[in-house]
């Protein structure tokens, strides 16, 4: 369990770790920063067990508390910026963070009430000022807790997910053997810091030496010519933002030969996406992980992710998966049941709330919520969350399933499908697509070769782009609201109806 601070110690002074704003950062310039991150800290009363909290875009304060934070035994806590004050304030009174660093703009989202917060508009002059110098270090016990992540937030206020330092150890290993990473590999850190994302490749590749480059921001042109300029050798991003780099002007000249492989979180991306993608070179492989258990759980080979590019692949190293049915029992090969997972990456819990913990883990397992089969090669595909698939017509339907089948429509570019109630029916299927112009008779005439009559949506609704979440994934939950909103749920189907 070695501190992030001694992580940056025993790289080459000079070796370059994090580019930021125009410039290299060497890992002994990260080692100082963190240090005297850890001694401001420290005279502010900060010590084991206190949460320290930051609210800004994507900045270098991020990775700097996360290792000043480690030194301290405190949790590195950050909140999520698209949250509203009211938010906020729910999230601050459960973490109760010593500190909070707020980025410019970011400060009206905060209670007046809040601790301590600190203009990163003063960030590098409070560093300046410490100077040099460190705290005593606190243990390195594998149970105390490092970090507190918020969940995805989209059905209620995020829950502060508790994760303790053997996670991030795990999660460090798993990755670098798992994806072959080495310290001469480089990514591009564009989705949101704020993020369990940023242990997806971030932290690994700072803890064996490699390079980052961290952005304020995803923009498309830029992210390209930031992987073209550092020659990253890895991208991780959620399928949308795939797609703004294929649809950019500048995606077929971008210098993109050094990139060795692609991993699409929290979905797989269709096949004329892959397409476009493997026309310049680049092979894709679709993650799988969850704030609870490590963003690395699985993972597959180049020819196995071709030739099936919806499977997540095999559990990762010291990591069991069993699919269940709701009463624990495991479910046969090749049927559908909840993932649960176990090993050393898996949470504490939830910060504050033993309910939601009691839900999640039971008996030493995680209960993931998510739908997925195992297949007679051992690889694992992901069909669905519990909570979104539905049952129409007594039939159970799995909206990943029926999703990937609507992928394959060239008009389609995102899609997400959902269950509404249905007076006749129960619950019948809404095919949320954009961009507009797919109606309900051409999409059924598409489906009714590949699914049964059942899983094919009885409605449509067509927008320009689909809502997203914080997390840069399509929020199912607003689009089911306003499907309810928008359609007379009754026995005749409709044949399109536009929300754009």
């Amino acid at each position: 369990m070695t501190a992030w601070i001694d992580r940056y110690d025993a790289q080459p002074r000079q070796r370059p770790a994090v580019f930021w704003r125009g410039c290299w950062l060497s890992y002994g310039e990260l080692a100082q920063r963190a240090s005297a991150l850890a001694t401001w800290l420290a005279a502010q009363g900060v010590g084991r067990g206190d949460a320290v909290s930051i609210l800004a875009n994507n900045h270098i304060a991020h990775l700097d508390l996360i290792a000043a934070a480690d030194w301290l035994g405190a949790c590195y806590a950050p909140l999520n910026t698209r949250l509203s004050a009211a938010e906020q304030a729910q999230i601050l009174a459960v973490i109760k963070p010593k500190v909070v660093l707020v980025g410019a703009g970011c400060k009206p989202l905060l209670p007046d009430s809040t601790p301590a917060p600190v203009a990163l508009d003063a960030y590098e002059r409070l560093l300046a000022d410490v100077g040099s110098g460190r705290p005593p270090a606190d243990d390195r016990a594998p149970e105390r807790i490092a970090m507190l992540l918020l969940t995805g937030g989209s059905t209620g206020t995020p829950k502060a997910a508790m994760i303790p330092r053997r996670q991030i150890d795990a999660n460090i290993d798993n990755t670098v053997a798992a994806w072959g990473l080495e310290p001469d590999d480089c990514v591009v850190q564009a989705s949101p810091a704020f993020h369990a994302g940023i242990n997806v490749l971030a932290t690994p590749l700072l803890a064996i030496g490699g390079r980052v480059v961290l952005m304020d921001g995803f923009d498309a042109g830029a992210y390209l010519a930031a992987v073209a300029t550092h020659r990253a050798s890895a991208l991780f991003m959620v399928p949308t933002m795939y797609r703004m780099l294929a649809d950019h002007p500048d995606f077929q000249s971008a210098d993109l030969h050094a990139v060795r492989f692609a991993i699409s979180g929290g979905a797989a991306c269709d096949e004329a996406l892959r397409q476009r993608f493997a026309e310049r070179g680049i092979g894709f492989r679709q993650g799988y992980g969850l704030t609870e258990a490590g963003v690395n759980c699985f993972a597959i080979s180049a020819d196995e992710a071709a030739n099936q590019p919806q499977s997540v692949g095999r559990p990762m190293l010291n990591t069991q998966a069993v699919l269940r049915d709701a009463d624990g029992t495991p479910v046969a090969l090749g049927e559908v049941g909840e993932l649960t997972l176990a090993g050393p990456h898996v949470f504490a819990g939830y910060l504050g709330n033993q309910a939601e913990t009691a839900k999640a883990l039971r008996d030493g397992w995680l209960w993931t919520g998510d739908l997925a089969r195992q297949d007679t090669q051992g690889l694992f595909t992901i069909v669905g969350r519990r909570k979104e698939m539905f049952i129409s017509g007594g039939e159970n339907v799995f909206p990943a399933e029926v999703e990937a089948a609507i992928a394959t429509h060239p008009q389609v570019a995102e899609v997400a499908v959902f269950g509404v109630p249905h007076p006749h029916w129960g619950e019948v299927g809404v095919a949320a697509i954009a961009p507009a112009g797919l109606g309900h008779g051409a999409l059924k005439a598409h489906l009714q070769p590949q699914l049964a009559g059942y899983k094919i949506p009885h409605h449509v609704l067509a927008m320009d782009a689909l809502p997203k979440t914080g997390a840069g994934k399509i929020d199912k939950p607003a689009l089911k609201a306003r499907a309810i909103t928008s359609f007379a749920l009754d026995d005749q189907h409709v044949d399109s109806k536009s929300a754009a």
